[in-house]
């Protein structure tokens, strides 16, 4: 097998978009010989979900699953979102969940137990649907250089959809969160930094960092861990508090990855931080995690490395695609890390 070429991969896809048929790309790459990191020639897409998946979750009584349509000047999408029965109590906060390709934001709620831990915490849970009329394979566009600043594309799509399910739900304006898995990661990361006035912090679960491709071989490039993103000490970069979830076994989305959405949120923090670092186990996956915390207590990036973990959800649900459900629960960790942001420790 062929190590993975990037002028080659150039030379080969031409005008080819991402998000063209993934029976082309296949022919594509074999005809040169090349293959992804861990794939051989002649791959399934690199999110092929099962073909089987599981009936949607029950809703409990007084809680709402609407599925509906949001449209602004800068486009339109589908979506399904959450108000649990517990809302009654008071909305304390709202998670905008962002699938990774192939999937749909039923399969995301099934396999992350979202929902549930929005019945929990009172929480308003958004999840956005990119159909494949964007993006064949369902991949939010997080390559492409009009859906990576604020005022276009993508990123003002998903923002302006979220203030105005947060105004009808009064969701406090500071407690509005978005959190994904591989090409939703890296949009939530986008999201991080195109809009920080409207999400007070990012999950990213398997995902890439911000600048990190602008075309298609760059997007290769990026997974597959070569290229480098925008630098992450930038002026304009903003530090966003985020928690990141990535596996060491990862084939799609190349470890690096994580480490650099980490790197990335460090560079824009201050100087002065505290570091802490544990080690353990949860199921049958050891893990490593690094806690930095700002001068005044509030932890800006908590950093998750999950041994043996590939391309899936930490903790996850069997019902949906690309889970694990050994190792530590990424959704609860995620959860509970948005819930403290503002609350100072010291």
């Amino acid at each position: 097998m062929k190590t993975f070429n990037v002028g080659a991969l150039r030379q080969a896809m031409g005008e080819l978009r991402l998000n063209g048929a993934s029976d082309l790309v296949q022919r594509t790459l074999a005809q040169h010989g090349l293959s992804l990191p861990g794939q051989q020639a002649g791959f399934q897409p690199p999110f092929a979900a099962p073909a089987a998946r599981a009936p949607a979750d029950p809703v409990p009584p007084g809680a709402t699953l609407t599925s509906d349509r949001f449209a602004c000047a800068a486009g339109s999408r589908d979506y399904l979102a959450y108000v649990p029965a517990s809302a009654d109590k008071g909305i304390r906060g709202m998670v905008v969940m962002l699938h990774g390709c192939t999937q749909d934001p039923a399969d995301f709620a099934r396999g992350t137990g979202m929902n549930a831990l929005a019945e929990e915490h009172r929480l308003v849970a958004l999840y956005p649907h990119q159909s494949r009329g964007e993006n064949a394979q369902s991949c939010w566009n997080w390559f492409s250089a009009g859906d990576q600043r604020r005022g276009r594309g993508e990123p003002e799509i998903l923002a302006q959809m979220t203030l105005d399910l947060a105004s009808r739900h009064d969701v406090p304006r500071d407690r509005i969160f978005v959190a994904g898995l591989s090409a939703g990661a890296a949009m939530a990361v986008i999201l991080g930094q195109t809009h920080p006035d409207v999400f007070a912090a990012v999950g990213a679960h398997s995902g890439l960092p911000f600048g990190a491709a602008r075309d298609v071989p760059s997007a290769f490039a990026a997974m597959s861990g070569q290229g480098a993103p925008e630098a992450p000490g930038r002026r304009d970069a903003v530090p966003t508090p985020t928690i990141v979830f990535h596996g060491s076994a990862d084939r799609t989305v190349h470890p690096l990855n994580g480490d650099r959405i980490a790197g990335a949120t460090l560079a824009a923090g201050p100087v002065q931080t505290m570091l802490d670092k544990q080690t353990g186990t949860a199921g049958t996956r050891r893990f490593t995690r690094e806690t930095t915390t700002l001068p005044d207590g509030r932890v800006l990036l908590d950093h998750w490395r999950i041994d043996g973990l590939g391309h899936a959800w930490s903790g996850g649900k069997p019902g949906g695609s690309y889970t694990d459900p050994q190792g530590p629960d990424a959704s609860a960790e995620m959860v509970r890390f948005f819930l403290a942001q503002g609350q100072a420790t010291n």
